[in-house]
């Protein structure tokens, strides 16, 4: 049987800071926002086309089962974007209080991280 990813779930500590910084950062934009009452959650999808994948931000309020230790990445290594100028980029995410954490060359290719408001890294390339 063939399977289609569909979309990408990340569990968020803040989910205001974490709205903020994929919308504002890395441009992406609000396509829904829900909540949850069996879970006490709420979730925002954000995609960066009509038509894209789509990335799920989920937050569970404190106290609740759902709300469980956090540990950046945990089983996540990183997301990838691809970004018209990566120095302008990366300009742009320094201004806004992201700084790259490791910046990588490797024959003709560049790339770099950052990290999210929950300590995601964040590859971005052009």
């Amino acid at each position: 049987m063939k399977a289609t990813l569909s979309y990408t779930g990340l569990r968020v500590k803040d989910l205001a800071k974490s709205v903020d910084f994929y919308t504002r950062v890395l441009g992406m934009t609000e396509s829904a926002r829900w909540k949850v009452a069996e879970t006490h959650g709420e979730v925002v999808q954000l995609t960066s086309e009509k038509g894209g994948p789509t990335l799920e931000l989920d937050f569970y309020e404190k106290g609740t089962p759902y709300d469980t230790k956090y540990v950046p990445g945990d089983g996540l290594d990183h997301l990838a974007f691809q970004v018209p100028d990566l120095d302008t980029f990366l300009t742009a995410a320094r201004a806004a209080g992201f700084p790259e954490r490791l910046e990588v060359k490797s024959g003709t290719s560049r790339w770099a991280y950052i990290e999210d408001p929950n300590g995601l890294w964040i590859e971005v390339f052009a």
